[in-house]
């Protein structure tokens, strides 16, 4: 029920997702909005204006104000799945936010406040990636107050009946 922050880590296909909806419902947010923001599929130069938004005339697309992902999930969840895909330039600009919990839209001065409980997954072995100078030790400290580990299937043998006879009764009739 707290607000933390919570990096989940756990490789493909192991249910990140699932814990972090989970989180949410059990939260005090649940009845607020959970927005699921894949960094995989946002390029380098879209990653500003779909988490920060922007405003008209911001650059030459930009006929219309458009809020961001952050203000959009102000009061709810907002869950960055596979943030070890963050390029590092791009890091810092997340580190402030996180940081300042306001976000200014593209071509926009003003500062929004964020209040949002942010949840974070990745595949990467992010530790790792610190230590390698390809993630930023300040921004894992920012966002891994509680760690979650989710092993695969194959080192959680004593699931699989379960699974099994989930599908078995979803695919019977």
């Amino acid at each position: 029920p707290t607000d933390i922050s919570i990096l989940i880590l756990g490789e493909n296909g192991t249910g990140k997702e699932l814990v972090a909806r989970e989180i949410h419902r059990h939260s005090k947010r649940s009845e607020e909005v959970f927005i699921n923001v894949d960094i995989g599929t946002i390029t380098e130069s879209l990653f500003e204006s779909e988490l920060f938004g922007y405003n008209k005339g911001a650059f030459t697309d930009a006929h219309k104000d458009k809020a961001g992902r952050f203000e959009t999930g102000d009061g709810g969840t907002l869950f960055l799945d596979e943030i070890g895909n963050l390029p590092l330039n791009l890091q810092s600009k997340l580190l402030t936010v996180l940081q300042d919990r306001k976000v200014s839209r593209l071509g926009e001065g003003i500062e929004r406040p964020f209040n949002g409980r942010l949840l974070f997954a990745t595949n990467a072995p992010i530790n790792d990636w610190v230590a390698e100078g390809k993630f930023r030790q300040d921004l894992l400290f920012r966002i891994n107050t509680v760690e979650i580990v989710i092993p695969p299937l194959r080192k959680r043998s004593s699931d699989v009946k379960d699974f099994v006879n989930f599908y078995l009764d979803k695919f019977k009739e």
